[in-house]
């Protein structure tokens, strides 16, 4: 059988799927690797028990289906940054995008002209998950690491030059660290005046389709970042539609055919192939949220069966869980607010609430953070008629019927298996030319959700106040969080 291999390297796990001729996943393998947090805001991993989850997968997978793949295409998570010697040898654990040790940086940045600039330049957001920010914090508080490294890498590049001994960077992930000109496609030398390093200490750029073929013969193309390739994988490449995808975190995105800068909401603008843009933004609270919820006020081993439980609960509670409103900001927050010192909150809680109504608050919560951003995101862009749908949403009707609500648009569901690695693989299949356009794979009959105009008129009353419940509590979160260090 012919195929192409897709594989992801998430912040959490290596998924492998396998993607038929037709262009339909048949198949996937995934293996998990741990992170540490040696100090409070720091989140790191090992590069090389990634390295190994990626050839277990990647194996594993070949292994289950019987015979190799005709190409090998790579998905990766942003921001991650690798300090490494000259033979690619990791000098100090991968900071993953989770980091929040550089966050006083991030914020002098946001206020400042320099930042602002780069910000237009590259696409980025100034924030701690940028790698921009990390070199700034690694060159202040660890100067003998800074002075030792070779070159500052992500995991895709570390297990590129694991494959082919050489540093090369694709497009995609080189436009997620704010070192990159997005419009130039070469290093941006704002970025790497205030890192204080030079283009020599990053790797090459090169095109998303570049391609390099293993000694088996097999073609390994270097492929984009998870989000990027999420939005392929979901459908996601035509004005107008945009890509939802709730894991532990979430994301919203559209793609363009140039960039979409937001200064205020401080959106996103990401490569995915020589022809398109993928714009949108980022939120920290996604399923993590409901996870807390559930661990620590219902039940403290969760299951699949809790979740199912949850879901049948607050179905018999009416839209805007009868006046409570949740603010989801348990980890802080990225777009649109960009706050890493904002903090959850419950409002309006009265003597009928029960546990169905908390419950129901947060998955609202978590729409309308959402929907803060696809709200940004329309500001200079097409606007929005349908949203393609992906993550762990997409196992809950009632999850989807809320977000369905809330956002006025149509949701579908285009792509069951994981979106990502699924994207990476059609991205190969173009670039090999066993296809020759992405808009030939659109679902003829998506599962489809229509928003409910009842609950609509509800939620969007109920979202203005959400907002405004940010922008009073601001600043008494922000002194909340200084006493609280």
């Amino acid at each position: 059988m012919d195929y192409v291999l897709g594989i992801d390297i998430g912040t959490g796990s290596v998924k492998a799927v396998a993607v038929d001729a037709k262009c339909k996943s048949f198949g996937a393998f995934q293996q998990h690797y741990s992170f540490t947090s040696p100090q409070p805001g720091y989140h790191e991993q090992n590069p090389e028990e990634i390295w190994n989850a990626f050839k277990k997968s990647m194996d594993g997978l070949i292994a289950e289906i019987g015979n190799v793949p005709k190409a090998i295409s790579l998905s990766s998570a942003m921001h991650s940054l690798i300090p490494v010697d000259e033979n690619g040898k990791a000098l100090a654990p991968m900071i993953t995008w989770a980091d929040n040790r550089s966050s006083e940086i991030a914020k002098g940045l946001r206020s400042s002209e320099t930042g602002l600039s780069i910000y237009k330049a590259t696409g980025t957001p100034l924030h701690a998950m940028s790698p921009l920010c990390k070199i700034i914090w690694l060159k202040e508080n660890d100067p003998d690491l800074f002075s030792q490294t070779h070159k500052f890498i992500s995991i895709k590049e570390y297990i590129w030059y694991k494959l082919f001994k050489e540093f090369k960077i694709d497009y995609s992930i080189a436009s997620c660290t704010g070192l990159f000109n997005i419009d130039l496609l070469d290093w941006h030398t704002d970025s790497l005046n205030i890192t204080g390093i030079d283009s020599k200490m990053l790797s090459e750029p090169v095109q998303t389709n570049y391609t390099k073929f293993l000694e088996s013969g097999i073609a390994v193309v270097i492929g984009a970042s998870d989000g990027c390739m999420a939005n392929l994988g979901s459908g996601g490449i035509k004005p107008g539609i945009a890509v939802m995808t709730i894991g532990t975190s979430g994301a919203v995105r559209i793609a363009s055919d140039k960039p979409l800068p937001n200064e205020k909401a401080m959106t996103f603008s990401y490569i995915l192939d020589k022809d398109t843009f993928i714009c949108g933004g980022p939120i920290n609270n996604g399923g993590i949220a409901l996870q807390w919820w559930i661990k620590n006020n219902i039940k403290h081993e969760l299951g699949e069966t809790d979740y199912e439980q949850l879901f049948e609960e607050i179905a018999g509670i009416r839209a805007g869980s009868n006046g409570l409103l949740f603010l989801p900001y348990l980890t802080g927050d990225r777009a649109p607010i960009w706050d890493s010192e904002s903090c959850g909150v419950f409002f309006g809680v009265k003597l009928e609430h029960g546990k169905a109504h908390f419950s129901r608050a947060v998955l609202e919560g978590i729409c309308y953070a959402m929907y803060d951003v696809l709200d940004a995101l329309q500001e200079n862009a097409e606007p929005i008629k349908q949203i393609n749908i992906s993550g762990g949403i997409v196992k809950s009707d009632i999850w989807m019927q809320i977000m369905a609500d809330i956002t006025g648009k149509d949701l579908v569901i285009t792509q069951a298996e994981d979106a990502s690695a699924v994207g990476a693989a059609l991205l190969a299949m173009k670039a090999l030319g066993l296809i020759h356009d992405y808009s030939d794979l659109v679902n003829k009959m998506p599962k489809m959700v229509k928003p409910n105009t009842n609950n609509g008129e509800v939620y969007l009353r109920n979202f203005r106040i959400f907002k405004t419940l940010y922008s009073d509590l601001k600043n008494t979160m922000h002194e909340f969080y200084k006493m609280n260090l």
